[in-house]
């Protein structure tokens, strides 16, 4: 077993991510794990991604506050717990748009 406390989770930066502090809770640097990886990153009222696809699917579960994920197509706020589905090659952009900093967690293939 491979525990991360939080306390000691590496944090790391993402590129076009503005505004938000990343940390690694699993794989990575930050432990070995064989399929995916799990971060957790903390967005500032403001914050935001651009607007870009990844070969690979991404999940994401709002654990705080309030995210909207746009897609070239539409776009969705999830509040705490709610959770979505990035497929590959679809592109998505996060963006905390109100007043209190967000939460949000990260699985994708290693």
């Amino acid at each position: 077993m491979q525990v991360t406390r939080f306390s000691e989770a590496p944090s790391y930066q993402a590129p076009e991510h503005y505004d938000m502090a990343c940390l690694r809770l699993q794989g990575k640097e930050a432990t070995t794990t064989d399929t995916i990886w799990l971060g957790l990153s903390h967005i500032l009222p403001g914050g935001h991604t651009s607007l870009k696809d990844a070969d690979v699917e991404k999940l994401y579960v709002v654990i705080e506050g309030e995210v909207t994920i746009q897609t070239d197509t539409e776009e969705f706020t999830l509040k705490k717990l709610d959770s979505c589905r990035i497929a590959p090659g679809e592109a998505r952009a996060l963006h905390n748009r109100t007043n209190a900093p967000a939460s949000i967690l990260l699985a994708m293939p290693t």
